[in-house]
């Protein structure tokens, strides 16, 4: 598909998905979950007819989170939240061999195909899984909880196969989502701050992201050839930014998108590059995965080792969960050891920073604490110090074991 023909197509889906939010027909729900599931094949399984297996699994799984929902009411307990963490547990870390297997058990022409074409990758069938499998998790918990009413089957596809969040986020709330059709109208979301979000975003994805990663790990340092090491710095900064110019590039062509059609959607990035300490960072950088963790697995584990252990250990439960949290985003980005070290660098980052702030409140008083926050000098040694530590820390997520080896040992 040619960049002219995809841009065509996304204005020609945004137009109407606009049109169909501001209709208020009895069919507005299911010709709005039509139009995303056409998108969603259009522009993610589309090409191969091997695919396909995986596209009706996906529908088949979806459908099925919803007839938990259906019977939440009915006593099923926790099922409707786990049954979309467990198909993301299961497609995440179950061994490529057995997806053979499965598509030869769907249909044997597509398990032929697979044979034939080696570089198909069976993991593309679930591209966005993570994504829907936390916003579906989440509405679950939000229906519990009376935040929102049930959606009917047609809403809840029209919001887990929404186009602009599908395939890396951010991890919207139904709660948010379903503003663009609760009311009489959708919310008000001027057209030029949407067009300028997309502009920006693509700026960002499609030229700094590029450019970036010529200087990135990949595009620098694994070429097979020696390097001196000041290039392992250079590639450490290269692959933040270019994360960075990356994942909130697409952020925000998604939130501008989903704008123009009157769907808002949270925000994912609050200017991370600023940030004064990792616990701030945390609240800086992808902030929907952040916000997700907090509700889902800070808040109940923290609260339940503070009962366990007494409010006198209230400081080393805060940390325990905070390590919790963490090596959960580490494992979630991916399968392998380095992600979990991953995981571990940024659970001692935000640990640090609690104790340590925790120790300036006892040595400092009041005034003291905040003439420390407020000094310039403090902050911008701060800031420079969390951009070094998180710029390192990716390293673990960017590089596999072997490859770390391979690059130390072109350096000298």
């Amino acid at each position: 598909m040619t960049w002219p023909t995809t841009w065509l197509l996304l204005g020609a889906y945004i137009l109407l998905g606009r049109w169909l939010v501001r209709w208020r027909g009895r069919a507005q729900a299911m010709l709005f979950a039509l139009l995303n599931i056409a998108v969603v094949w259009g522009f993610f399984f589309c090409g191969w007819k091997v695919y396909a297996a995986g596209f009706v699994l996906y529908l088949a799984m979806v459908s099925f989170q919803y007839f938990c929902l259906r019977r939440w009411e009915a006593g099923s307990g926790w099922l409707p939240f786990l049954a979309p963490i467990f198909f993301l547990i299961f497609i995440r870390y179950t061994p490529f061999a057995l997806f053979p297997w499965l598509t030869g058990f769907v249909s044997s022409p597509a398990s032929q195909m697979l044979r034939n074409h080696p570089q198909i990758n069976p993991a593309v069938w679930f591209v966005g899984l993570s994504y829907l499998a936390f916003r579906t998790s989440h509405l679950a918990l939000e229906v519990r909880n009376g935040v929102v009413p049930r959606p009917n089957y047609w809403e809840y596809i029209g919001f887990a196969f929404f186009a602009p969040t599908f395939s890396v986020g951010p991890i919207n709330p139904y709660s948010q989502h379903r503003l663009a059709f609760a009311g009489e109208r959708p919310p008000e979301i001027p057209e030029g701050r949407a067009l300028l979000r997309i502009l920006v975003g693509g700026v960002k994805y499609t030229f700094f992201s590029p450019l970036l990663n010529e200087l990135t790990y990949s595009g620098l340092l694994r070429d097979g050839h020696p390097h001196p090491w000041v290039d392992l710095p250079i590639a450490m900064v290269a692959y933040y930014l270019y994360l960075y110019c990356n994942f909130s590039g697409f952020c925000d062509i998604a939130i501008g998108g989903a704008g123009l059609m009157g769907v808002p959607v949270a925000e994912n990035f609050a200017n991370p590059l600023a940030a004064r300490n990792m616990r701030e960072f945390w609240n800086r950088w992808h902030i929907t995965l952040s916000q997700w963790m907090r509700d889902i697995v800070f808040s109940p584990l923290s609260k339940a080792l503070v009962r366990l252990f007494g409010p006198a250990q209230v400081n080393q439960a805060i940390a325990v969960a905070i390590f919790v949290v963490f090596l959960l985003i580490g494992v979630w980005h991916g399968v392998g050891w380095n992600y979990a070290a991953f995981g571990v660098a940024q659970a001692l980052g935000v640990i640090v920073t609690h104790y340590y702030t925790i120790g300036l409140k006892k040595r400092l008083n009041r005034d003291g604490f905040k003439a420390y926050n407020s000094n310039p000098w403090i902050h911008a040694a701060a800031t420079g110090f969390t951009f070094c530590y998180y710029a390192a820390t990716l390293f673990l997520f960017a590089n596999t074991f072997p490859q770390m080896k391979d690059i130390f040992a072109t350096l000298h």
